[in-house]
């Protein structure tokens, strides 16, 4: 199965979504945007940007977990991964972002 946004509306009335994988798993989470153009334009973004290498970096936080973020040609962070608890799950989660990013599917999950 093949990978799918989910568009979402958080509590304090502000978009955000999430890439998830074709296994169910959330794969990446985007900033919080203001308007629903915004969180749509931000996975357009991401779908644009989810092919180039470039376009990710990897990071390690302050509990040695790794994680990576995908930003867009003007060097904004688009999304953030989870937590893994290795470099090579990291790898494997921006592999995945290539993979599914590309994905038309996008759940409108903020109709209640």
């Amino acid at each position: 199965m093949a990978g799918y946004y989910e568009l979402k509306l958080a509590k304090n009335g502000e978009f955000f979504f999430n890439l998830v994988a074709g296994n169910g798993q959330n794969i990446l989470k985007s900033e919080m945007y203001s308007s629903r153009g915004a969180a749509e334009n931000g996975i357009a973004s991401v779908q644009k940007n989810c092919s180039d290498a470039d376009r990710y970096e990897c990071k390690a936080s302050g509990d040695d977990k790794h994680y990576f973020v995908l930003k867009a040609a003007n060097h904004q962070v688009i999304g953030q991964s989870q937590m893994y608890t290795s470099g090579s799950g990291c790898d494997n989660g921006v592999e995945s972002v290539k993979t599914n990013g590309t994905s038309t599917d996008i759940r409108d999950l903020t109709k209640g």
